[in-house]
């Protein structure tokens, strides 16, 4: 197959499936995924982990303390962050169970340099995997990712749908958009004539995965997360009506999928508001007289230690900080974690080919985890190092300590408050 053939494929895999109401119920039936919420599709996405009994290596026995890991191969390039993983993973499989976590932001917190960016890409690329279904009507699709349940009432048709599809009640929580709401009127309560089309989530079409940052507090307000008014509408149609709104906010677009907010603490305080509802009660207002508009997505922010400091003190802020679920990217503890990471920089690189000394990324390895370990007590800085990549220094340092006994001593921001780090991109460029 050639180049231009294997394009054309993958596009034609990629476009949309229409489907009438009664078969995408009929789908729902048979298929959970169907109407799975974000949570549980990037569930889908990662996969099953591979399960390790670290009693079973003396190594890892010493590094988990005989715990029992679970190691993904969507994550096998991002080296040693299993407990950030893990933690990511977990608040996916709560969120997926209807829990508190889906009421929250998931929140990558950590140094500069960490990989919380490379985890936020990675998360959206998987949210790309799974399809969901969006409500359409006259041909267009929902501006806001409506999902066909906003159709029903759980008080009024969850039984109906429980009994006859399997659909469980949590499932019908999503309000109706004005959009929607206008068609249905439009159509006298028909629902049949609604359709529901198959669609990809994309970070190129900004379908279910949207990416907001912060800007100017004078020229940012919340018309970048909620949408604003379509000025060039206004000459055919009211100023609250569905149809002259501009559903291009970054909520609007994430509905059904995944919102990155970069930096979030350093955006105006006023311009977050519309994530609190959003997260709290599945839906948000939008700048103009509209009915609300639903939000049943993921949010995920990110940003360093110093901006998470300064908004915590704050006492303006304690509304937010029970709606946050934190996850910290430290840096990496281990030197031969290390070594992988600067073998894959170089991988990606010219580099790649280029004759190297031995034992060379070995010693940057060491020289980046050393400025990053906090001085132990009574102990040498490079036995604590050694311990912690899991070596046994019983016979060789008898005042070196267990690998615990340095975690407990350090405490839990080890690697995460390292004010001037050892930067090893920097030698490798200019080799």
């Amino acid at each position: 197959m050639s180049i231009f053939d294997h394009y054309q494929t993958r596009y034609e895999a990629a476009k949309d499936e229409e489907l009438s109401i009664q078969e995408f119920l009929a789908l729902c039936k048979d298929d959970k995924s169907a109407y799975a919420n974000a949570a549980e599709r990037l569930l889908l996405a990662i996969g099953e982990p591979e399960v390790i009994d670290t009693a079973q290596d003396p190594r890892l026995s010493r590094i988990f303390s005989n715990r029992i890991i679970s190691r993904y191969k969507t994550f096998e390039d991002f080296y040693g962050m299993e407990d950030a993983i893990e933690q990511i993973v977990s608040y996916l499989k709560h969120a997926a169970q209807g829990l508190e976590e889906r009421k929250q932001i998931l929140y990558l917190l950590g140094p500069v340099g960490g990989g919380k960016s490379s985890l936020a890409e990675k998360l959206k690329a998987l949210m790309q995997k799974m399809p969901i279904y969006v409500l359409s009507a006259n041909g267009e699709r929902s501006p806001v990712s409506d999902h066909p349940f906003c159709l029903f009432d759980v008080n009024e048709d969850g039984d109906l749908l429980k009994s006859e599809y399997g659909i469980e009640k949590r499932y019908l929580r999503s309000i109706m958009s004005p959009w929607a709401a206008k068609r249905l009127h439009e159509f006298g309560g028909d629902i049949t004539k609604f359709k529901v089309v198959k669609v990809r989530p994309s970070i190129l079409d900004q379908v279910a995965i949207a990416k907001t940052e912060p800007g100017d507090e004078n020229n940012q307000d919340i018309s970048a997360l909620v949408g604003k008014v379509d000025i060039r509408q206004l000459e055919h149609y009211s100023q609250d009506d569905p149809d002259a709104y501009s559903y291009s906010g970054a909520l609007c677009r994430a509905n059904q999928g995944l919102m990155e907010f970069v930096e979030m603490f350093k955006a105006p305080i006023k311009v977050l508001h519309p994530l609190l509802t959003a997260t709290q009660e599945g839906n948000y207002n939008g700048t103009e007289g509209l009915s609300a508009l639903p939000f049943d997505g993921m949010i995920l922010a990110h940003s360093n230690e110093s901006e998470w400091q300064t908004f915590r003190n704050n006492k303006n802020n304690e509304a937010f900080l029970d709606r946050v679920y934190i996850v910290k990217v430290p840096y990496c503890l281990r030197v031969s974690e290390e070594v992988k990471i600067y073998q894959k920089l170089l991988e990606n690189s010219e580099l790649s080919k280029a004759p190297c000394s031995p034992s060379t990324l070995e010693l940057l390895g060491q020289f980046s985890v050393l400025s990053r370990l906090k001085e132990p007590e009574n102990s040498s800085l490079f036995s604590k190092m050694r311990v912690y990549d899991g070596e046994t220094l019983k016979d060789t340092d008898p005042k070196a300590k267990s690998y615990q006994e340095y975690r407990d001593y350090a405490g839990v921001d080890e690697a995460c408050l390292v004010y001037l780090p050892f930067r090893v991109q920097d030698p490798i460029s200019r080799v």
